[in-house]
């Protein structure tokens, strides 16, 4: 006896979030435009005064600045297909692009966790062993921790 499966392949998604309520749609846009370039600006903010300042080139700013380039790659991983959909009433999305989101979503907030964690013991260090803080946390070591992230 031979059983036949089903070959159909999924080639899109449909998007079911926001269609409830039609008359929100220019409210939504704008607060996640909104917020999408409040996220945006304060990272490259951030990224801007630890590169441009002599003053933070330590290791606490240099996670830091690890973190808030992540946090550009988790916020635009997401956003700007939500953007999208709300300005062109287009609610689907390809299997492909579903997958590359889910991909850049997980792992920007999977290297948000470490880059927390490095930065936990990167305070540790500091609080506990101030006066071996600067041999403990060389820079050498601080570009294996965030390679390693």
């Amino acid at each position: 006896m031979m059983l036949s499966l089903n070959q159909t392949g999924v080639t899109e998604f449909v998007l079911e979030g926001f269609s409830e309520h039609p008359g929100l749609r220019l409210f939504l846009i704008g607060c996640f435009l909104t917020l999408y370039m409040m996220a945006l600006m304060g990272n490259i903010v951030i990224i801007a005064l630890v590169t441009s300042s002599t003053g933070l080139h330590n290791p606490m700013y240099f996670f830091l600045c690890n973190l808030a380039t992540t946090d550009i790659v988790c916020t635009s991983s997401v956003i700007p297909k939500a953007l999208v959909g709300l300005v062109t009433k287009e609610n689907t999305i390809s299997f492909k692009g579903c997958m590359a989101q889910l991909f850049f979503l997980a792992w920007a907030t999977s290297v948000e966790l470490l880059l927390l964690t490095v930065m936990a013991y990167d305070r540790y260090v500091a609080i506990c062993f101030p006066l071996h803080y600067s041999s403990r946390m060389s820079p050498q070591l601080c570009g294996a921790l965030a390679m390693g992230v």
